[in-house]
């Protein structure tokens, strides 16, 4: 079977259980930035390779990206296909994957020894400058699904919180990049050829 599959040409596209929607409508626009935010996150985690020290952030960002795609099907579910989506025992965001992310932050908070020089300029390293950009997606992924949930009241809270931490893990982890690395360019001086 070809990958494609011609279903989307008039544009329209189904959502989990076969309703076919708009690829305008919301839900669908709310996939795409949480779709971007894993791909961004991905290129983060290929940057970290670089990162001495940098396996605890590859190995969080992986189980992430994993629970992201858990995260993008209960988004992908119509609010009539709910309890259908519960039956067949789909895995929705909880309250335990939030507190994983919390974790994750309070250990940052208290155990890395993170400095904030500079924090407002992305781009010291280019892992760092990754992660940020990560940020600033899961920021709009968050945005978006605040939305959704403003037209959908039965869609999961948990989505919210857990993009809502997300997204201040990722700060930091970028902050501990940059804390830890050789940045790329440490000087605004000009340099001195003579």
């Amino acid at each position: 079977m070809s990958i494609a599959t011609k279903t989307g040409d008039t544009g329209a596209t189904s959502l989990l259980f076969g309703r076919r929607v708009s690829k305008s409508d919301f839900r669908i626009e709310c996939n795409g930035a949480v779709d971007e935010l894993s791909a961004n996150l991905g290129m983060a985690r290929a940057q970290m390779a670089g990162v001495q020290g940098g396996a605890f952030v590859c190995d969080a960002i992986l189980g992430i990206q994993k629970e992201l795609v858990n995260l993008m099907g209960e988004i992908a579910v119509a609010p009539g296909d709910r309890p259908q989506h519960a039956a067949a025992g789909f895995p929705a965001v909880t309250t335990a994957a939030v507190d994983g992310l919390t974790a994750l932050v309070d250990d940052l908070e208290k155990n890395r020894n993170i400095h904030f020089a500079r924090w407002a300029t992305p781009g010291d390293t280019v892992a760092s400058a990754a992660l940020d950009v990560a940020r600033t997606v899961c920021r709009r992924a968050e945005r978006h699904v605040v939305s959704l949930r403003e037209m959908d009241s039965t869609l999961n809270l948990e989505i919210v919180r857990y993009l809502n931490r997300l997204s201040d893990l990722c700060w930091l982890w970028a902050r501990w990049v940059e804390t830890t690395a050789q940045p790329l360019s440490t000087s605004t001086e000009p340099t001195n050829n003579q």
